[in-house]
């Protein structure tokens, strides 16, 4: 595997260029957050490491494909962080201090609605309440399972980079936001591409998106790539032993047609989904729609058995 601009390993050809949407700049991120080739500091062996080993450590453990060329085109937050050693990991010591809290309130939160905070499950949706108050507790215990998802990612990606930059003395550049602040979303479309985390993005072309493609064109890689995802997560779920559920399934296919919705938002009005209309498509999406996959059976230990 290759390191972009790499003609072989270690071995780059020419002046490496930012190719990225054609900006020149010769660094990690660009302005616009895509990854491109890498600053020439960040093609130094890592410090108590031997390149190679270092490499394959990154490799290994680089989902994203930071600096590699199956990465290319991956959106990337710009950074949040001071990019010096000592202040980074002072920011990212703290960052994980706050997950970690806000993970662990928002759990006990959960763990407060009776029969939905335990391994045997229990419904979100309490058929003794009247429809309004079982609806707003239902939504209230989705919302409150989302942000603690949230939390959680934030939690363990600052672990890793604490002991990455720390111990492996990575550099802090290598490690840009795991989000992009999702909550601030004006389109789906936005959501998925950029603010939602892009970890699994090669999975998911690789599983659905190119077949997909192969199959239907661009049309097939885009409903590929969301149903792929939807079968990881009832895959990821299935050793709890619910058997297939495919709540989740149906949740990720129907996210294509809302796409190809807002694209043809855009081709009627001649602008962009986007402001408050987009924001409340959004929430609505997440929050009311996500809602049957977070009550499936196959899906969440949070829920109902």
């Amino acid at each position: 595997m290759l390191k972009v601009g790499e003609v072989r390993p270690g071995v780059y050809k020419g002046k490496a260029k930012q190719e990225s949407n054609g900006h020149g700049q010769n660094s990690d991120i660009v302005p616009n957050g895509y990854v491109g080739y890498p600053a020439a500091s960040e093609r130094r062996e890592a410090e108590g490491l031997h390149s190679w080993w270092y490499d394959a450590l990154e490799l290994a453990h680089s989902m994203r494909g930071l600096k590699w060329k199956y990465g290319q085109g991956v959106y990337i937050p710009s950074p949040d962080r001071p990019q010096e050693r000592g202040p980074f990991l002072w920011a990212t010591l703290r960052s994980f201090v706050r997950n970690f809290i806000t993970l662990d309130v928002l759990e006990s939160l959960v763990k407060l609605f009776p029969g939905v905070g335990n391994p045997t499950g229990g419904s979100i949706f309490y058929p003794f309440l009247p429809l309004p108050q079982r609806l707003l507790v239902a939504t209230t215990i989705h919302i409150l399972t989302g942000s603690a998802i949230l939390s959680g990612f934030g939690m363990v990606y600052d672990l890793i980079t604490l002991i990455a930059v720390s111990l492996l003395h990575s550099s802090p550049s290598s490690w840009p936001p795991v989000m992009d602040n999702p909550w601030v979303s004006c389109s789906m479309h936005e959501f998925w591409s950029k603010r939602w985390h892009q970890s699994l993005r090669q999975t998911f072309l690789i599983f659905g998106g190119y077949p997909g493609k192969w199959i239907g064109g661009n049309l097939g890689m885009l409903f590929g790539a969301f149903v792929a995802s939807g079968l990881f997560h009832e895959c990821a779920m299935y050793s709890m032993g619910r058997g297939y559920d495919h709540s989740a399934t149906t949740f990720f296919a129907v996210q294509a047609p809302i796409l190809l919705a807002e694209r043809l938002y855009r081709k009627v009005t001649g602008k962009p989904m986007g402001g408050w209309l987009g924001r409340a498509l959004v929430y609505f999406n997440l929050f009311i729609v996500a809602q049957p996959m977070g009550e499936s059976p196959s899906f969440s230990p949070f829920y109902k058995c």
